[in-house]
């Protein structure tokens, strides 16, 4: 490996600079894409309704299980791998970290879609562009541009990549979402008639059995906001910084889907929704009707520009917790290389193969929307999955690790807060995967024994793959002198000496900004690890 010890603690001393605002940004970008809106303004009205209960059950409880994993484990790398690992072996953390990487992977030609809709909207002649936009072949071209263009700035390090993301989910994303909100006040304002229905139910009729498959895909648009954890030991002030980040960031994203998808509603009517084109649409029939159009072709630009920052901030997380799982012995030597930076490459490319391979094969689906829809759902499975594993691992560690320092704890004393928190989000994971097996008839699937074979045979062989891959694991995948801490239950030679270590080198590091954290980390480990005495010198 490229990689020395010395280089990979100078690195995450580098990374370390990263504060509140920016970790703030990278949540807000990982989880939020405007792409979600069209598919939740079909509601109307009740769309907050989908976006509050979604929240309720799934998102805050994601936030805030994460964000008590992450500062309990500040110092230790892993993310998912680490905080499934710790609660149920090595196997269970693998297939986690695994199906947030893999799903990652399927999800990026869907989110570049977008991006490829978005820069289709450049130019000034509306039906061209539109028709320009349903175009596969201009889709595949524009969806692997701009995800090579990504995968080339995540090789020049975690510094390029926060800075892209901030500035690119300001400009992109953030920016773009308030510009909505404010031209729909604006129109509203002026005598503009609104095309959504203000009186109809706020509470939608689940009686509609399509409506609710549909509404299922929320789900995915807030997934994200624990990615952040493979990046814990490169965040300042890691146990007060991630869950302050986290649960803003949960706070933001809740606003800006709501709102938005209420703009969209009011510009265009739900029946003329297309889940790929309309929120470009819907910016030109608002900068048509306020006589600024020219600011069609910018918001096209910034739209795509907030794509790549949100798929930079991915490209940077998943394969990052990838890496760390491989350089602890779980993945073969080439996966575990890396250039000059630090960054993980063979990864890299070898992700980008597996996204290449997924963008041709958008030309043998009935249309753009339905392959974007279908690779949506199968991301959305993949990534349940690994939630059901991660809330299950909150509740486990309360009782496996009881005496571990948690500098965020839900709930004061006791474990019902976890349990009511961790159990509403495992519920609502389970109830959301269960549906998303369905297909939504407002997508033209071309039959639904494609959709049913390609979700149920993609779930299938992506679950089973880690374990086929730990089948064949090798002692000499394990790399000597990597900067994996070992996990708390490890019991092999020298394994107790390097969480010691570890735990030594965070207080020593965290002595000036949190030194309740870092002395109550340090006293745990002490009072768990025994350094070990080699044989002879007893």
């Amino acid at each position: 490996m490229s990689n020395s010890p010395g280089q990979t603690k100078a690195t995450v001393r580098q990374a370390a600079k990263m504060g509140v605002f920016t970790l703030i940004i990278m949540n807000i970008v990982a989880v939020v894409s405007l792409r979600g809106l069209p598919a939740e303004a079909e509601y109307g009205v009740s769309s907050a309704f989908y976006y509050i209960l979604a929240a309720l059950v799934f998102l805050i409880p994601v936030s805030l299980v994460a964000a008590e994993l992450a500062a309990m484990f500040p110092y230790q790398q892993g993310g998912m791998f680490r905080w499934i690992g710790e609660a149920f072996g090595d196997k269970a953390g693998f297939l986690g970290i695994w199906l947030q990487w893999i799903e990652s992977t399927i999800w990026y030609p869907t989110v570049l879609t977008f991006g490829a809709v978005s820069l289709a909207f450049i130019g000034m002649d509306h039906v061209f562009d539109m028709h320009l936009a349903a175009n596969k072949y201009y889709t595949i071209v524009v969806v692997l541009a701009i995800y090579w263009l990504a995968t080339l700035i995540s090789l020049k390090g975690m510094g390029w990549v926060g800075k892209v993301s901030k500035i690119g989910g300001l400009v992109g994303t953030i920016m773009p979402a308030g510009l909505l909100v404010v031209c729909a006040v604006i129109y509203l304002a002026s005598g503009g008639q609104s095309q959504m229905d203000w009186h109809g139910n706020f509470i939608p009729d689940f009686s509609n059995f399509d409506n609710v498959v549909l509404a299922v895909s929320i789900f995915l648009f807030y997934a994200g906001m624990e990615m952040s954890g493979v990046h814990v030991r490169e965040i300042k002030n890691p146990t007060v910084n991630y869950p302050k980040a986290v649960i803003i960031g949960a706070l933001a994203t809740v606003a800006i889907f709501i709102l938005g998808t209420y703009a969209l509603g009011v510009i265009i009517p739900a029946k003329d929704i297309n889940l790929v084109q309309s929120l470009l649409v819907g910016f030109d029939n608002y900068f048509t009707g306020l006589h600024i159009k020219w600011l069609s072709p910018v918001i096209a630009i910034a739209l795509a520009f907030g794509v790549l920052a949100g798929v930079l901030t991915w490209v940077a997380g998943p394969s990052k917790g990838v890496f760390a799982v491989g350089q602890a012995g779980y993945l073969p030597k080439f996966f575990q290389r890396t250039n000059k930076n630090g960054v993980q490459k063979n990864i890299l490319y070898v992700q980008g193969a597996i996204v290449t391979v997924l963008a041709f094969l958008m030309v043998l689906m009935p249309s753009v929307q339905s392959f974007y829809q279908i690779l949506s759902q199968l991301t959305c499975i993949l990534y349940l999955i690994a939630y059901l594993l991660m809330f299950a691992a909150a509740l486990r560690l309360r009782y496996k690790m009881k005496g571990a320092p948690r500098p965020y704890r839900l709930g004061k004393r006791g474990n019902g807060v976890m349990w009511l928190i961790a159990g509403v989000g495992f519920v609502g994971s389970l109830v959301a995967f269960i549906f998303s097996f369905f297909p939504p008839s407002q997508v033209n699937m071309g039959s639904d024994a494609v959709w049913f074979t390609v979700l149920i045979a993609g779930t299938l062989v992506f679950v089973v793959l880690p374990f086929i891959i730990l089948k064949f694991r090798k002692p000499s995948w394990d790399s000597m002198g990597n900067n994996f801490v070992p996990f708390s239950w490890d019991k092999t030679p020298g394994a107790a000496d390097l969480r010691l270590r570890a735990a030594e080198e965070f207080a020593t590091e965290n002595a000036d900004t949190t030194p309740d954290h870092a002395q109550a980390f340090l006293t745990y480990a002490k009072s768990i690890e025994k350094p070990e005495t080699p044989a002879g010198n007893k």
